[in-house]
């Protein structure tokens, strides 16, 4: 069954975030995980929450997914991150 990683991301950062950026589809590909939605507009319609940069993957199972945020090739890039954004990060399994 396939797992979605979903991301609401705020950079506070743009440059170190570029670093993470550019670096972070390999590892992304290498745990079989592809993007559904990678930046774009947001209109948020209910609610007041507010959404910034949002990001979707798509991977084909969450086991596959949480070896990709676990992983030692990871890791410095979510370091990355953490330093250049704020962020919400969720695992849902898909249907």
């Amino acid at each position: 069954m396939a797992a979605y990683l979903f991301a609401n991301v705020e950079v506070t950062d743009p440059v170190v975030y570029e670093d993470y950026r550019r670096q972070v589809p390999a590892t992304i590909a290498a745990y079989g995980g592809r993007y559904l939605v990678r930046g774009g507009a947001v209109e948020v319609l209910e609610g007041g929450g507010t959404a910034s940069r949002v990001v979707i993957l798509e991977f084909p199972d969450m086991a596959r997914l949480k070896a990709f945020y676990r992983s030692p090739e990871y890791a410095p890039l979510l370091a990355l991150r953490t330093r250049s954004t704020r962020s919400t990060v969720a695992a849902i399994e898909g249907i």
